[in-house]
């Protein structure tokens, strides 16, 4: 299951439960706040935190930067998602050593942080370095994935890392067939699928290469159930909405740099999930340009 860096009172409360092993974890509202009509998540992708990037060079002042105005939040979010590449390039030991350092400050606010794996990132190396964080026992060998659950929806994180340093990812028979049982244990609360490549369908076709192999077997898998409403991917460095089959494909920006920054800019988002659906709220590094602090609305399929 994906790595889970856990407020330290909730990482020593679910090994003393045992849930070490289970296959999914659980992340509430801060204060658990049942009265309220919406729940907060943050969305990060592509961090590519290197471990001699100069303090002041962009990649890590961004990071910095979505931290600092996290932890300050008068409301907590539920948890924070991080969708994968957050090493530099092929995954080094100090590369995740750097990371966890970059992201202390909200363990030690008791924000819970969820990742998961892109293909500049290494999969054993990574566990290496944050063993206290892994599952004994994963869902699907060899494979990082879990079910995070929060008041409003399920997210599903996979594990698309199919080669480091090689661009298209794959999840594979055995992963599909796991997130099928899991989808359909949990049919009656909105599921949110979460993985770090690009599916090779509703979306800018420039991207497809690069993207998900298997992109077809995993539609056919979600498009009949119901409960899926949407799939967040990084991978391309871009801000884009398209669909396919009623579900959003959800494409947000990279905190760490753009291919073309004519384009696109660095970022974060600010998800909000209400029962029918999620406000999502673009935060870039740059508070002048012209995306920063803008609002879409998606609604649920029914």
């Amino acid at each position: 299951m994906p790595a889970h860096l856990l407020a330290a009172s909730r990482r020593q409360f679910l090994l003393a439960a045992g849930a070490g092993a289970a296959t999914a974890v659980t992340c509430r509202a801060y204060g658990d706040d049942r009265s309220s009509t919406e729940e907060v998540v943050y969305l990060l992708n592509d961090t590519h935190i290197g471990e001699h990037q100069p303090t002041d060079s962009p990649v890590p002042s961004h990071l910095r930067q979505a931290v600092e105005e996290l932890v300050k939040r008068e409301q907590k979010p539920a948890c924070v998602l991080i969708n994968g590449d957050l090493a530099l390039k092929d995954g080094q030991p100090g590369d995740y050593r750097h990371l966890a350092r970059l992201l202390k400050p909200m363990r030690d606010a008791e924000i819970d942080v969820h990742v998961t794996l892109g293909n500049h990132d290494n999969r054993e190396v990574f566990f290496e370095v944050l063993a206290e964080d892994r599952a004994e026992v994963p869902a699907v060998k060899s494979r990082q994935i879990s079910i995070v659950e929060t008041r409003f929806a399920n997210f599903y994180l996979l594990d698309s890392l199919q080669e480091t340093m090689k661009t298209p990812g794959v999840l594979g028979a055995e992963q599909l067939e796991w997130l099928a049982s899991a989808l359909d244990d949990r049919a009656e609360k909105p599921a949110i699928i979460v993985a770090h490549h690009n599916p090779r369908l509703g979306g800018d076709p420039a991207h497809f290469p690069g993207g998900l192999v298997d992109s077809d077997a995993l539609w056919r898998l979600l498009a009949g159930r119901k409960q899926v409403k949407a799939y967040l991917h990084g991978h391309v460095h871009h801000r884009a909405l398209a669909a396919h089959k009623g579900i959003h494909i959800i494409n947000n920006l990279a905190i760490s740099y753009v291919g073309n920054p004519a384009k696109s800019t660095t970022g974060w988002t600010i998800a909000r999930l209400t029962a029918d659906g999620m406000t999502m709220q673009t935060r870039t590094t740059d508070a002048k340009h012209a995306w920063h602090n803008e609002i879409e609305r998606l609604v649920w399929r029914s």
